[in-house]
């Protein structure tokens, strides 16, 4: 199953209840569905599939509405959303869901690790890629900058991060998000975080032997 962009907002609207985080869901749909309708490849069984991990695990109704327009989860189960019965939580379990890599209750662990799965597949002569997608707050954790200079260091080439960046983080860095990964051998990127063009093309730009994050900026709204 394959819908349009057009149709997610009635996906995200069948998911109802408390602790929606609903502004943190909308911050991060266009370049959810834009890594999933025109970059990743492979499917859940695909031991050469691209890895995705959902560090900003928070207000999961935008990922759980992607998944579902790409035939990833059944549809009907967005109508459960928070239920205690339901495989949808308030945020992703990858026990309960095929297509989630990680479960991201703990936020800022998304970019450690795939720091390691990224170091895993290449240890496994793999060449799949591995993309996380981390907040812009959640640099206010330590793990994200031992993590990101490690990877630097390593050449992590076919690891890559999407930052969503809402202002909504304590610390700030001279220069931005991005230098603070430029600093570390990162190649950067900053976009706008709703234009699809320029997230596509952010998210393809050619980075030999460095990782590469790309730095989409939306509203601030959480």
């Amino acid at each position: 199953m394959t819908t349009s962009y057009a149709q997610l907002p009635a996906l995200i609207s069948r998911m109802t209840g408390a602790e929606k985080h609903g502004p943190a869901a909308l911050s991060t749909l266009d370049a959810l569905w834009v890594l999933y309708d025109r970059v990743l490849t492979g499917t859940p069984e695909d031991p050469d599939r691209d890895r995705f991990l959902l560090s900003k695990g928070h207000g999961p109704m935008a990922y759980y509405a992607v998944l579902a327009a790409k035939g990833l989860l059944p549809v009907e189960w967005l109508d459960g959303f928070g239920d205690y019965d339901s495989p949808l939580g308030h945020h992703p379990d990858r026990l309960l869901i095929p297509a989630a890599e990680i479960g991201s209750g703990s936020l800022g662990h998304g970019l450690p690790l795939a720091v390691g799965t990224a170091l895993g597949l290449r240890a496994q002569g793999r060449t799949a890629a591995v993309w996380t997608l981390i907040g812009d707050a959640e640099f206010d954790e330590g793990s994200n900058h031992e993590a990101l200079a490690y990877a630097g260091a390593l050449g992590l080439e076919r690891l890559h991060a999407v930052v969503i960046d809402n202002s909504s983080a304590t610390h700030g860095w001279a220069g931005g998000i991005a230098a603070r990964f430029a600093a570390h051998n990162w190649s950067t990127a900053t976009v706008d975080g709703h234009d699809h063009q320029a997230l596509f093309e952010a998210y393809t730009a050619r980075h030999p032997g460095r990782p590469h994050a790309v730095i989409a900026r939306v509203e601030p709204k959480n």
